[in-house]
Order: structure tokens, then sequence, then C-alpha cells
């Protein structure tokens, strides 16, 4: 492995997958994720989603920066957190709330368990 990579989505195999039914609230949201790195307890690459809602659980710690999009967090007390071109955030352990694409959004990811 070299100690530098650019992360370039036309060189990594995409993984497309759908939240599970049942925390679905709105839409048929898609995503596709292309992983750069994955080891031990670390994950990073990009992800994109297409619209819809979901109930999320972070149990992980995460750093997103956001490319294109729109997206909105909401927690279990309804505060909003906006996501979009240019936003980055740190989502801690113990967050819950819903997920909402607007416009189909595409991140940086960087998760550690």
């Amino acid at each position: 492995m070299q100690p530098i990579q650019i992360i370039d989505r036309s060189t990594l195999v995409p993984e497309v997958d759908r939240p599970e039914a049942e925390r679905v609230l709105d839409g048929d949201p898609v995503h596709t994720t292309w992983l750069a790195e994955e080891r031990d307890d670390f994950w990073s690459g990009m992800w994109q989603t297409t619209p819809g809602t979901w109930r999320v659980n972070f149990t992980e710690w995460e750093f997103i920066h956001v490319h294109s999009g729109l997206s909105i967090l909401t927690d279990e007390d309804g505060v909003e957190t906006r996501l979009s071109a240019g936003t980055s955030v740190i989502i801690r352990p113990g967050f819950k709330g819903t997920w909402t694409c607007i416009e189909t959004t595409l991140k940086d990811f960087v998760i550690r368990a």
C-alpha cells in the first residue's frame, strides 16, 4: 500500500445497496459506496445516496465532507443539520434520528469504530 492514495471513483468498484425496508420512511433511497480503504476498525471512501428518508443510528465515529447534493440529518429532538456542498461534519456514536436526502448527495467519509 502506498502512503498516499488519490480517491477516484472511476478506479474503485462500487457497492450498491439500500437501507433495510423497516428503516425507510419515504422514497426508495439507493446507496452507492466506493470503499478506498478498510482495515481493522477504519473505513474510508466515497458514498452517494438518492432521495428518500430513513432512520439512522450511528454506533461509530464518522467524518463527512459533502461534495454535492442536499441532505438533512434530524436528531431525535428535531434539530436539523443541513448537509450541502462544502459542508464538513463529525457524527459521534450515539446519534439517532433520520437522514433525509433531498437531492442526490455525494460525500467523502472516514469511519472509526
